[in-house]
């Protein structure tokens, strides 16, 4: 497991669900780099925050109309790449 700051943890999981949009499929390839309570906890703030919407039972969504996703931090784009 990684140690990262709760705003890169928020930013990973953005920029995992622009990659994989079933729910199932992010937490199992985010498994490695976080705990599944990070992952679960991360999703409930982004949509609670409204920059991820959830769409059916285990679809998610960036919500690109109400806030773009924020730049990628250098030391989070090799995580990215391995996903």
């Amino acid at each position: 497991m990684v140690n990262l700051s709760m705003d890169d943890r928020l930013v990973l999981i953005q920029y995992a669900i622009n990659k994989y949009d079933s729910e199932n499929m992010l937490k199992d390839k985010l498994k490695g780099t976080l705990s599944q309570k990070e992952i679960e906890r991360g999703i409930d703030t982004l949509i609670a925050t409204q920059k991820v919407r959830r769409i059916g039972t285990d679809t998610l969504q960036n919500n690109i109309s109400h806030t773009e996703l924020p730049q990628l931090p250098d030391h989070l784009k090799p995580i990215i790449d391995r996903l």
